[in-house]
């Protein structure tokens, strides 16, 4: 059962160590088939090192196991809460990656200070409220999912498709699996950048006509960057 985006879902899994931002077993990537929506996931607590397409684990939009015999993921029901609230992501990642999770824990959005951030994300990426008590003790992991979607409110997620957890760590997501870790990655440089850019300037703010040409000559209606 969707042997091909089994595939791609552990390869993206592979490619979040090959960018050196999960240690240990701390991250996990999912996609979703759009047609039947069902979710493939990366199981619970397993090694990368000897992880196979025939490991991942495929999920309803209720968290109900459809194929395969691992536990999914323990953060499978924030996955399926961002499938649920943006309808045009096509794959979830969460890592823990040093300076994004740093960001997080500090409860701060990272600005956009630069065009390497406006080439990728036009908003700051935002950090979501913190959970209640009620929230962390009932139903965590799909609460987690709904402060997620509450920081998006008056945001396009596809046009910053990242955020950060409170006290937790990042999610990023795109189109596929590919772009989803595409977007870790260049995550976990603009939280590096952030954070050397403020020390050495705390007061710095971006010129905005910077980020309307750097992420439209990408994104935009009218965006030349690239091959066609």
């Amino acid at each position: 059962m969707l042997e091909d985006l089994k595939k791609s879902v552990c390869q993206a899994n592979l490619d979040l160590v090959r960018h050196g931002l999960v240690v240990l077993t701390w991250g996990n990537v999912s996609a979703i088939d759009r047609q039947t929506n069902l979710v493939v996931i990366k199981p619970s607590g397993v090694s990368y090192d000897n992880m196979k397409a025939e490991d991942m684990v495929v999920v309803d939009l209720d968290g109900n196991v459809i194929d395969g015999n691992l536990r999914p993921s323990s953060d499978t029901p924030t996955h399926l809460e961002i499938y649920k609230a943006f309808k045009e992501v096509g794959a979830v990642v969460h890592t823990h990656s040093t300076c994004a999770t740093a960001w997080a824990q500090a409860c701060r959005e990272i600005p956009n200070l630069g065009t390497t951030h406006a080439d990728t994300f036009y908003h700051a990426i935002p950090c979501t409220a913190e959970m209640t008590k009620a929230q962390i003790e009932e139903a965590y992991e799909a609460n987690t999912g709904v402060v997620i979607r509450e920081a998006f409110e008056g945001i396009n997620p596809m046009h910053t498709p990242a955020v950060l957890v409170a006290h937790h760590g990042p999610f990023t997501w795109g189109k596929s699996a590919k772009e989803a870790v595409q977007n870790s990655v260049i995550l976990e440089e603009v939280a590096k950048m952030a954070t050397m850019t403020l020390t050495l300037n705390p007061s710095i703010e971006m010129n905005g006509d910077l980020v309307e040409k750097h992420y439209n000559r990408k994104h935009g209606a009218n965006a030349y960057y690239g091959q066609k």
